[in-house]
Formats: structure tokens, sequence, C-alpha cells
């Protein structure tokens, strides 16, 4: 009996240890995080990263140190620069974004900034299918989003941008065959090349106007949604077969672009002035 309750008292005295070490590290796992979140806001982000490796190596169940790791990563990596070590950033914070999600799939950061990263990523590609291979990757994440988070207004507006980006190139080279200029009024002038520019394009034209739109459902004052909503409706009304399509394209983009100047014009009035000692 003796023996029994000796056993019993040093299996409680183990856990109680082993409980006390575990609230220990997880106490020395926040410390690291503060630690690297300091380091992070003076943009030391090489520190910060070995600030939440290490709290993750003590507490491996630490969401919120998984979410500025991979962060950290991100912030280090520069748009349009292949270098080795700097894919290395890109790839580093994707795969910690990815483990976010996978306890956490619901985790509108992690989602939109690997969308981001694609989207970045797109700017240094030296080939065309490479980079439309990226935007299409950047496109799926930020649907993604836009089921995370409905009413993310960025999400919205950036299937649109990625609409313009990927028919843009089509768009310019169709102009090229036709011999016009990007300010010579449309629409395209060769009927074939017309339709099968519509057909690889039109829908994807008029999703991503339709994406702008929510956009601007969520943000009446959405001054960059406006500006690219100019764009492709400027640009759709190339393949218009009627005179009246093209005019109504070409004044609804007029109407959008004249509009983005306004609103910004309003915001920016509405910032407060600047004050200080007039100086004689």
């Amino acid at each position: 009996m003796i023996r029994n309750k000796a056993v019993l008292l040093a299996a409680v005295a183990a856990l109680s240890l082993s409980l006390f070490s575990a609230g220990c590290r997880k106490l020395e796992a926040r410390d690291n995080l503060n630690k690297g979140v300091q380091a992070f806001k003076g943009a030391k982000y090489a520190e910060a990263v070995e600030f939440f490796k290490t709290a993750i190596e003590l507490d491996p169940e630490y969401p919120t140190a998984r979410l500025y790791l991979a962060t950290a990563y991100m912030s280090q990596y520069i748009p349009g620069a292949e270098s080795p070590e700097n894919l290395a950033y890109a790839k580093s914070a994707m795969e910690n974004f990815e483990l976010v999600l996978e306890t956490d799939p619901t985790n509108a950061t992690a989602v939109e900034s690997i969308a981001s990263l694609f989207f970045l990523r797109q700017q240094g590609a030296a080939k065309l299918e490479d980079k439309i291979a990226l935007l299409g990757d950047a496109e799926k994440w930020y649907k993604r989003l836009t089921e995370v988070e409905p009413t993310r207004k960025e999400a919205w507006y950036s299937l649109g941008v990625i609409a313009w980006a990927k028919w843009y190139p089509a768009w310019m080279e169709a102009r090229n065959k036709a011999g016009m200029k990007p300010e010579a009024p449309g629409p395209l002038k060769d009927k074939k090349l017309r339709e099968e520019l519509s057909e690889k394009y039109l829908e994807m034209v008029n999703t991503g106007i339709k994406n702008l739109e929510k956009a601007l459902e969520i943000d009446a004052e959405y001054d960059d949604a406006m500006a690219y909503m100019n764009l492709l409706l400027r640009e759709r009304a190339d393949l218009a077969e009627q005179p009246a399509a093209y005019d109504a394209d070409i004044e609804a983009a007029d109407n959008w672009m004249q509009k983005a100047l306004e609103t910004r014009k309003i915001k920016a009035e509405r910032q407060p002035a600047a004050t200080g000692i007039a100086m004689e």
C-alpha cells in the first residue's frame, strides 16, 4: 500500500514537473515572439526570422509564430529579382503560410499572402507563358480569399487586375498585327482577328469587370478599381461588332476615369492640412 502511494506521488511529481517545463517553454516561446516582432518592426527581418523559428521550436503548436515567420520571409523577398537566395525567401514564406493553413484553413492573412506572392513573382518571369501561369496561381488563391472573406475588397480588385494582366499582352499583339497604335481609335479592323480574340478572352474580360464591380460595391470610393474598370472597358471596346457597342464601352471607360480622378481629389482634400510654425 505504502509502495503504491509512493509510486503515485512520484507520478504526480513527474507530471507536475512536465507541466511546469511545458509552461516555461511556452513563456519562452512568447518571449521570442515578442523579440521577433520588435525586430520585424525595425525592419531587421533576418533577425526576426531567427526569433520566430526559436519560438516555434519551443512551442510547435504556436500558429502566431508560424504566421509571423512566413511574413518575415516574405518581407525579404524582392519582386522581380530571380536570384536563388531571393527565390528561397519566397519558397520559405509559401511553405510556412501553407503550414498555417493546415491547422487554420480559413486564415485570410495566409491565403492573401500566398496569392500576393504568386502575383509578385510573375513580375520577374522572363517568359510570357511563365507570367501567365503565375497569374493563374494568384487568381486561384484570390478566388479562395473571396470565399474565406467575401467582403475583402482587395480580393475582388486583384481578380480584376489579373484579368487585365492576362488579357493585355494579347490585346496589344492584336493591335500590332492590325497595324494600330495603342492610342488609335477602335474597334479592331480585322474581323477574323477580332473574333479570335473575343472567343479566347471576352469571357475573361467580362469576369474581370464583374469582379471590379464587386470591389466597388464594397467600397464605392475605390479609385484603383475605377482605374482598372476604365482600362478593361476601353480595351473591350476593340472587340465590339457594332459602333454603338464600341461607343458605349468608350463612354463608360471615360466616365470611370473621370470618377477615379475626382475621387482621388476628394480623398486628397480630406487629408488633414500640415501644421507648423510659419517662419518669417
